[in-house]
């Protein structure tokens, strides 16, 4: 006999550790950009988890890809090759514009992954004194949630008692590039940077940062890593979100889209006089690489790029844009983002972001707070206009 939803929170809610606070509701099947719940109620996904999503739920081709492969091989550990991460790691360098890829499972496994790197780099190349190396990131960021990250991270959630921290780290306000030329010394290895800061709010720095940043970090010798976990695969109405502004980074840390919603994968994709330091033993992972998400992995590629992923992003993120900056509301402070990645984030006094998601939720839309005060919209690209418009009408409606 099925249960239902009450029955199955409670059973999470008894025997699973309480690290989430999700909306109350219990999916069951998704297709598209819509999910439904156990009792049949069907919902607009608008937070693409968290932009693992991009393709939609089950995308056919992807579904056919994993089922394929899993009739074959799927795991084979890296103390074999396998048939498809060669392949793989060739049209993921292609599409990033890259020279060298690692492959991992998780957004955070890539984002220590880059750290690694740039600290051996910094000391078999630049000359850093081992033990010495810094690397630069910036207030208001997330990266993960390992010790290593949380370290750096400013918000006190992530960081309260799970110390000691890791130390090797300096934190620079976002966007503040005087802060960032006075943070670099001949210690510093790197500068670790969200294009858009997600978790913050949807967060967009100043026009022109990231260009100048990259030319800061180029004439200081210090290598320029852009965690495109989220923003990467289209987010954006780009492939990257450095591309608005023509920046190439020599690491990026990318995840979420590239697993195609159905599997973990992650990489970092940068210089091969980077990433090529590594001898064998020194990093790697049982399941990083393994023949199911590679096979994923190269078909997630090849959908954004035939079925114009980012364009639609680009497009449908413009209207949608402004579509939600003309409601009026009292409660909105701002509402910013790019391509089909938008914070809107609400006035203090409008009681908490929570709220007005639940009442979304209660409208057949699904979306979650962040930092509080923020609404973050994120659908999955291959959304219709239609669709969207449907979406609108519940926002305004609710704001």
């Amino acid at each position: 006999m099925a249960m239902d939803s009450k029955t199955l929170m409670e059973l999470a809610d008894t025997w699973g550790a309480h690290n989430y606070k999700p909306l109350p509701v219990v999916l069951a099947q998704g297709e598209g950009a819509f999910v439904w719940d156990v009792e049949g109620r069907r919902y607009l996904d608008f937070l693409s988890c968290y932009s693992a999503l991009n393709h939609g739920h089950r995308h056919p081709r992807l579904v056919r890809a994993a089922k394929e492969q899993m009739d074959q091989i799927t795991l084979t550990s890296r103390a074999f090759h396998n048939a498809e991460m060669g392949p793989f790691l060739q049209e993921l360098c292609a599409y990033a514009g890259q020279e060298m890829a690692l492959l991992m499972n998780s957004g955070a496994e890539a984002v220590e992954t880059a750290l690694k790197a740039a600290r051996k780099w910094a000391y078999r190349v630049k000359g850093v004194t081992p033990g010495e190396a810094e690397i630069i990131a910036c207030a208001g960021n997330f990266h993960g949630r390992t010790i290593s990250i949380v370290s750096f991270s400013t918000e006190p959630l992530y960081r309260d008692d799970f110390g000691p921290f890791c130390p090797g780290f300096r934190v620079i306000p976002y966007g503040d590039l005087k802060a960032l030329r006075e943070a670099i010394t001949p210690r510093t290895a790197a500068f670790l940077v969200e294009p858009i800061q997600g978790e913050a709010g949807v967060v967009i720095p100043p026009a022109g940062f990231l260009a100048e940043a990259r030319r800061i970090c180029t004439e200081a010798d210090v290598l320029f890593i852009a965690d495109e976990i989220q923003t990467g695969f289209g987010r954006t109405g780009r492939a990257f979100a450095c591309e608005h502004e023509g920046v190439k980074p020599d690491l990026m840390t990318l995840g979420k889209a590239l697993g195609g919603g159905i599997y973990p994968v992650s990489a970092v994709v940068g210089r091969r006089d980077v990433l090529g330091l590594f001898q064998p033993g020194e990093h790697g992972s049982t399941f990083g690489g393994n023949p199911l998400a590679c096979a994923i992995g190269r078909e997630a590629i090849r959908v954004i790029q035939e079925e114009r992923l980012s364009e639609r992003s680009a497009e449908l993120g413009e209207w949608l844009l402004n579509a939600l900056r003309a409601i009026p509301s009292p409660h909105v402070r701002e509402v910013r983002g790019r391509g089909l990645f938008i914070g809107v984030e609400l006035h203090p006094e409008a009681g908490g972001a929570r709220r007005f998601c639940e009442a979304l939720m209660a409208q057949g839309l699904l979306c979650k707070e962040t930092h509080d005060h923020v609404i973050r919209f994120a659908p999955p690209l291959v959304i219709g206009q239609d669709q969207l418009a449907w979406a609108v009408q519940r926002v305004a409606e609710v704001l």
